[in-house]
């Protein structure tokens, strides 16, 4: 956020003003947030906000046991979010050996 704090603080500004306003209007206690926090950095995977995510959740009164809980049901939340995924991108895969694929992002016409 450095570069955006410096050429573009209005950004950031806002960003504030939006984190503000979920402290405002959370419906869910502090360390039930710092969980979901956790959750979502780890899948976004954001160093910075793990850390400080997992730090906020000790200060609401986790434990590193609740944590390592949180942490082993978001990898197996997300390994079998990406293996659905990409079971569904490759499914297919035998049309796929037959060049009978299209990739749009690297300017492939529809087949």
């Amino acid at each position: 956020m450095r570069m955006l704090e410096e050429f573009f603080p209005e950004f950031t500004e806002k960003l504030d003003e939006i984190d503000k306003l979920y402290a405002e209007n959370r419906p869910v206690d502090e360390k039930t947030y710092q969980f979901l926090c956790f959750a979502l950095s780890i899948k976004a995977r954001s160093k910075p906000c793990v850390l400080k995510h997992f730090k906020g959740a000790l200060d609401a009164g986790a434990t590193v046991k609740e944590l390592s809980y949180i942490l082993a049901l978001t990898m197996r939340e997300a390994a079998g979010a990406d293996d659905c995924w990409t079971h569904d991108v490759i499914g297919d895969w035998k049309e796929i050996m037959k060049g009978n694929v299209c990739c749009s992002c690297s300017g492939d016409e529809e087949k």
